[in-house]
């Protein structure tokens, strides 16, 4: 375990959970694993005086998030004009309870807030691009068409700190009133899971082009979240 994911955030007015709540966390490798598992994420600003909330991929590299837009894009350019909210969601299931007001979700979340900063230099950029395409798949930046200078400049790369943070994170059974367990109803889990279901080759293949290795030894059904923290193990060790 690396001393950056050893850290605890602090906690401020923003991020800290209320009412004492034990479903929320603040140490940097509880959000780094929900941050980890994921790949897209929901960026809250203010557009033209307007609350915008924009879903996209994103990946992390120490204590920052990265993503990426179009140079030419409004929006991007309001990221780095206020504050942003960042938010990661993963659902994990279904909870069935003796009474509808303790019905509620399996989830793990991370909700972030900061300032974002507009990356334009390309040698930068081009560094960052290869880490996110290698986190989706092993060794691909290496592999497909180098960047044009055109797209280079055609994209703005989005860096995040993470400075104020919290998880919030429901997992374990029903939780009901201790007066409704006799209540003679069903209760229970709905788990579920995002998995890889199919792995399909385009149909303009060049004649004698292989699948590639992570791809070709991947079980289909394998949960998602684990194809992509086994990707960024893999990086971790280069």
């Amino acid at each position: 375990m690396s001393a950056t994911s050893q850290r605890t955030l602090q906690k401020t007015e923003r991020s800290r959970l209320t009412r004492r709540n034990p479903k929320g966390h603040y140490d940097a490798e509880t959000i780094y694993s929900v941050l980890d598992s994921g790949l897209i994420a929901h960026i809250g600003y203010v557009h033209e005086g307007h609350p915008i909330v924009t879903p996209t991929a994103y990946w992390r590299e120490d204590n920052r998030l990265y993503w990426h837009g179009a140079a030419s894009g409004r929006f991007i350019k309001s990221m780095a004009d206020g504050p942003v909210c960042v938010t990661v969601t993963h659902f994990d299931g279904l909870i069935f309870a003796r009474s509808g007001f303790h019905h509620s979700a399996l989830f793990r979340t991370v909700m972030a807030f900061g300032h974002c900063t507009l990356i334009n230099e390309a040698e930068r950029k081009e560094k960052a691009l290869a880490t996110f395409l290698n986190r989706l798949l092993p060794g691909r930046a290496a592999v497909v068409r180098p960047n044009t200078k055109q797209e280079l400049k055609a994209t703005t790369l989005v860096e995040f700190a993470i400075d104020e943070a919290s998880a919030k994170i429901r997992d374990g059974g029903v939780q009901d009133a201790k007066e409704d367990y006799d209540f003679p109803v069903w209760a229970g889990l709905l788990k579920t899971k995002l998995v890889v279901e199919d792995v399909v080759e385009d149909e303009r293949l060049c004649d004698g082009t292989e699948r590639p290795a992570p791809l070709a030894d991947l079980a289909l059904g394998t949960a998602l979240e684990d194809y992509v923290r086994s990707n960024i193990q893999l990086l971790d060790q280069e």
